[in-house]
């Protein structure tokens, strides 16, 4: 059973730093892209920032310069390092493979994201 678990996000002042991370089991992560995204409140999941199977790395422009994606693939973990914090970043962030989620049965799957929140 596909299982993406998010952790690592909290309340952090503007100018902070949160590093988050994505335990997977059930599917190995470097068999995809993956990508972290985030949904703000009241707008819809976008994507932050990906990782593909040869080590490339694309990001939103927003955030360009400020976070970055890596992957463990021992640990069939994938990270987001988030500096340079805005309240803008405000969110639920989810990992998933990019573009497509990935699915159990007929369904997407979806973890319980780690909320951030970024405020003084």
């Amino acid at each position: 059973q596909v299982q993406l678990v998010e952790s690592g996000g909290g309340l952090v002042q503007p100018g902070g730093s949160l590093r988050l991370s994505c335990a997977a089991s059930g599917t190995t992560i470097s068999d995809y892209i993956m990508a972290w995204y985030r949904q703000r409140q009241g707008k819809q999941r976008e994507m932050v920032a990906t990782f593909n199977s040869a080590g490339l790395t694309n990001y939103k422009e927003s955030v360009k310069g400020r976070f970055t994606i890596s992957r463990d693939n021992a640990e069939n973990t994938l990270y987001l390092q988030m500096n340079s914090l805005k309240p803008e970043d405000t969110a639920v962030y989810y990992c998933n493979r990019f573009p497509f989620p990935l699915r159990i049965g007929p369904n997407d799957y979806w973890g319980q994201g780690t909320p951030v929140t970024v405020s003084s």
